[in-house]
């Protein structure tokens, strides 16, 4: 009797109380490997079958994966009893095969799928939450004394270092600042456009840019922009430190990590922060202007004028007081998750995707958390 097998794998009974195992074509991982179960199954429905045998003479090309089937093959002769003949399969087949089974699977090196139970999936992430949680105030605290340090003029950090990173964080981040602020100018300019000029407001639209610009959109963007730029920036090279040993060859040679490295990026976001949000803040304005003037038909001195009744130097401060906290917030968030990074190279990609998602979370936070405290303070 001949069955046929997808994948170059046949079976024949013969009268000698034989099953033979035809080989043909080429195997490969890709391809997809045969079971050993299509054997089991041929030798459920012929128990009489008492050997083995192997035909591979029209076996093409092969690679690692007949050498799998050929063990979970051997694995289900010995537990059935049967005997496995050989002879037939190619000579380095047969010695890769014995090399093998010459040193037998450790008993536990399979890692077991098991079903870990709900409750104890939510204990373990309270559990990781909870640690997490300590490492970030423990962060916190250590932060707190180093700039205890710094006003008392003890921090040890170079110079050149600093300003090598006010560059970064200010300078090199005027071109996506700019783009970015313009086109969310021109944005509510044009969506007010559309409403006022029902009732023919359109000079309001001056009010709703600069209002909405220099109160809340300013800072928050320019946080935003800064927590995907520089906060990713920042876990990525204090994770890629981490990974080779850096940060450990500092504490070795008496060097604080957190005073040489955390404690400039946060003051180079500090100072760029408030100068990024006003440049973010006239750059809206002028894109508002855009739309006003080239679709509203407004006069440059006009739209101007209107702006400048609109907001006052409370609206300007306080989005540059946002803007200051927005930057400690970010940096904060990018050295902590580079601190915590693991090590290994995929490590530093998810320490960076986590301080630009720890970045965002908390600059939303303290906006919602500013605006119920500037209207309780009535600003």
């Amino acid at each position: 009797m001949n069955s046929m097998v997808e994948g170059g794998l046949s079976f024949t009974q013969t009268a000698n109380a034989s099953l033979e195992v035809r080989l043909a074509g080429a195997w490969r991982l890709r391809a997809g490997l045969p079971s050993a179960s299509l054997l089991q199954r041929e030798l459920e429905s012929a128990p009489q079958v008492k050997n083995v045998a192997f035909e591979a003479g029209d076996l093409n090309s092969w690679d690692s994966s007949v050498l799998a089937f050929l063990v979970d093959v051997s694995e289900l002769c010995r537990k059935r009893g049967i005997s496995m003949d050989r002879a037939s399969l190619p000579p380095g087949l047969r010695r890769l095969l014995e090399l093998a089974e010459a040193v037998p699977e450790k008993k536990g090196a399979r890692k077991e799928q098991v079903d870990t139970p709900f409750v104890e999936r939510v204990g373990n992430a309270a559990i990781g939450a909870g640690s997490s949680l300590g490492e970030m105030l423990n962060f916190l605290g250590e932060m707190s004394l180093t700039f205890i340090k710094l006003f008392r003029m003890k921090a040890r950090f170079r110079a050149v270092d600093l300003f090598l990173l006010i560059q970064q964080a200010g300078a090199q981040a005027l071109p996506i600042v700019t783009l970015i602020s313009f086109l969310v100018g021109v944005i509510l300019a044009f969506v007010g456009a559309v409403q006022l000029k029902q009732f023919g407001a359109q000079l309001y639209v001056a009010d709703l840019v600069g209002i909405a610009m220099i109160r809340e959109m300013g800072a928050m963007m320019t946080g935003i922009i800064m927590a995907g730029r520089t906060g990713a920036a920042f876990a990525a090279q204090l994770g890629t430190m981490k990974v080779t040993q850096e940060i450990d060859a500092f504490t070795t040679m008496g060097f604080s990590p957190l005073e040489f490295l955390v404690l400039p990026r946060v003051i180079a976001l500090i100072l760029m922060m408030p100068l990024l949000c006003l440049y973010s803040d006239f750059v809206g304005v002028m894109g508002g202007a855009a739309i006003g003037i080239g679709m509203l038909d407004l006069s440059w001195t006009t739209y101007m004028q209107e702006t400048s009744n609109a907001i006052s130097l409370t609206d300007v401060f306080g989005g540059v007081f946002k803007s200051s906290v927005y930057g400690v917030l970010i940096a904060l968030a990018g050295c902590l998750r580079g601190i915590q990074c693991g090590n290994s190279s995929s490590a530093v990609g998810d320490a960076a995707t986590s301080a630009v998602v720890t970045g965002i979370v908390a600059i939303v936070v303290a906006c919602g958390v500013f605006a119920v405290v500037f209207y309780v303070l009535g600003i």
